[in-house]
């Protein structure tokens, strides 16, 4: 065979591969401008409370006052078969823990997964759940925390959720928690979100404008180089974390930074950072600040002061719908598109 052929061919692959990946990239759901939206919560709408991490030692009274709130709002609570089941630090052996989530996933009449807490063991079950009946009714997934593995496949499938408190957050006196209840009643309920941010000398000014993804640091850093791992490119990300040390802080920011994480990041909402742990050697600088120095490369708003973690005040962020960020030194404000 002459060469003329033979480079005709080559060129004819390569142009091929080309237009495969181009239609691939199309057609990844993290690629795409918009999640699709589960249909909001309606009066007389069922909500399944399943434990897909760690186990409810003790919890009977917090999924009681759960189920009481449901309720409350016309809403019908069911409960997973395996909800107080035990298997050492789980909620159930991984098997109990996947058929309660898939049947909440499979089952057309829930409207609603409400995670009844978090833990760890939510990593566990991802790669064993089926997706294709909850892509054929889809429904909103409730919770924060270690559901933020949950949270990352569904904006992977394609679809938005609700990063909100959990069972284990209610408390008989709902004062202290009156804001995180009454933004996780309008997230489910499609009522706006718009947030207003207590000012920060920290705060990296700046604006813009995309869809709103993260979750916890540590189970992001858990993600990373996994097929569940969120492109952040063109995306803003919000992060919070509980009872880590500073210096695990920036081993986690390091290690996503060094695998390009935020090359294309347009902004980054920074919530709670609850219970930091001290360590023998001083870190010597405030969280806030070990943030912007391990970021100091990048150039897009840092926004911190967000309400939303492992606090009683954890205001409600639908993930995967568009925010609109803008970040000053007085202040920064939060505005989700409908």
């Amino acid at each position: 065979m002459s060469k003329t052929p033979q480079i005709f061919w080559l060129i004819f692959a390569l142009f091929l591969m080309g237009n495969t990946l181009s239609f691939a990239q199309y057609n990844d759901p993290q690629n795409t401008d918009t999640l699709m939206q589960p249909p909001y919560l309606k009066q007389g709408d069922s909500v399944a409370i399943v434990a897909p991490s760690g186990i409810l030692k003790n919890k009977e009274h917090d999924i009681d006052l759960a189920e009481r709130l449901l309720r409350s709002w016309g809403l019908h609570p069911v409960l997973g078969a395996h909800l107080f089941s035990k298997d050492n630090h789980f909620a159930g052996t991984d098997e109990e823990r996947i058929a309660d989530f898939q049947k909440a996933l499979d089952d057309p009449s829930i409207k609603a997964i409400w995670c009844a807490r978090g833990g760890y063991g939510s990593v566990r079950i991802l790669d064993k759940l089926d997706w294709t009946n909850f892509k054929k009714h889809p429904k909103w997934v409730i919770g924060y925390s270690d559901i933020t593995a949950i949270h990352s496949q569904i904006h992977i499938e394609g679809f938005e959720s609700i990063h909100a408190l959990m069972c284990s957050s209610l408390q008989d006196d709902k004062t202290p928690i009156a804001m995180s209840i009454e933004t996780f009643k309008d997230a489910i309920s499609g009522q706006p979100l718009n947030y207003e941010l207590k000012a920060s000398k920290y705060n990296k000014p700046g604006s813009a404008t995309g869809l709103l993804v993260g979750g916890n640091l540590t189970l992001l850093h858990t993600l990373l180089g996994s097929k569940t791992s969120i492109d952040v490119a063109g995306k803003i990300l919000f992060i919070e974390e509980i009872g880590e040390y500073k210096y695990h802080i920036d081993r986690m920011l390091q290690s996503l930074k060094r695998a390009g994480y935020f090359e294309h990041c347009k902004g980054l909402i920074v919530g709670d950072m609850t219970k930091l742990r001290k360590n023998t050697t001083k870190w010597g600088v405030s969280f806030e600040q070990l943030i912007l120095d391990a970021l100091k490369d990048y150039d897009f708003p840092i926004a911190f002061k967000m309400p939303a973690g492992h606090e009683d005040d954890n205001r409600a962020m639908i993930l995967g719908r568009t925010i609109d960020l803008t970040v000053t030194k007085q202040g920064s404000s939060i505005h989700f598109h409908k």
